[in-house]
């Protein structure tokens, strides 16, 4: 176990373990540095206080988190391209023809969208999206595919549809797979979104489909966000790229999700 030092470099240490998980649980913190939870929550109230921090349930996240960790979707978008790529087709191809899809917003499934138009072999498949990028990559496979856009509030950052309204049309629908994206992926937390009005949007297409796969790059696993999706258990496989760590691929089989990691293509 660590040695205890100082509150002034202790304090920096534990902004900093805040700033990478996006979500720093009390117990795990005291594990961390070596002190004891009272310690901690003295810690966390003056890194509050100093505004390094803000204090939650049981633990604590960066300040603003919303405002520092979403990127835009064009900034997702170029980033691990190549991965992204290679998960989306993996994704892809577990969608059958005559089949129905809740297709979450985000860049990974954006590329799933591309990736299903360019199946040509694909029929009569329903995709319920609350992404306008998404709805618009996969226009080209009509009428071999029927698009269904949620309706309501739009997100510009994601172009995104969510409450007011968003859930309305998912609250009647019964899908047979969905395929969603998210911000974090943890052995512990579950699935997490950095933005709490999407997931909303997001529980809501895992309760409606009979099947869900979650595609999320490697960099998005051991973190944890504000707001819950979804427990592991609820969630069928993680379709993820070969960046993934070990021992975190490790701890989320241990936990019960199905791992699989897809390699990108060679150009």
């Amino acid at each position: 176990m660590p040695v205890a030092d100082s509150p002034a470099p202790r304090r920096d240490r534990m902004a900093a373990s805040v700033a990478r998980r996006g979500f720093a649980r009390v117990a795990d913190l005291a594990r961390e540095l070596g002190v004891s939870e009272v310690t901690v929550r003295t810690d966390l109230a003056a890194l509050e206080a100093e505004g390094r921090v803000a204090r939650v349930h049981g633990g604590a996240m960066p300040r603003g988190l919303v405002a520092e960790r979403e990127s835009s979707l064009e900034q997702s978008r170029a980033r691990l391209t190549r991965a992204k790529e290679a998960i989306a087709q993996a994704a892809a191809a577990e969608v059958r023809s005559g089949e129905s899809l809740l297709l979450d917003v985000g860049s990974t499934t954006l590329a799933v969208a591309h990736a299903l138009v360019a199946r040509t072999e694909l029929t009569e498949l329903v995709v319920v999206t609350n992404g306008l990028a998404v709805a618009l990559a996969l226009e080209p496979a009509i009428p071999r595919f029927t698009v269904v856009v949620t309706g309501g509030t739009l997100r510009s950052l994601q172009h995104s549809l969510v409450n007011p309204l968003a859930t309305t049309l998912l609250d009647d629908v019964r899908a047979d797979l969905a395929i969603l994206g998210a911000t974090g992926v943890h052995a512990e937390h579950g699935v997490t979104n950095v933005n709490l009005p999407e997931a909303e949007v997001k529980r809501r297409m895992v309760a409606g489909a009979a099947r869900r796969i979650l595609v999320a790059d490697s960099s998005k696993v051991g973190q944890a966000h504000l707001g819950r999706v979804a427990a592991l258990a609820d969630i069928d496989e993680l379709v993820t790229d070969t960046g993934i760590a070990d021992e975190d691929a490790t701890a989320l089989r241990s936990a019960g999700l199905r791992v699989r990691a897809v390699a990108p293509r060679r150009r």
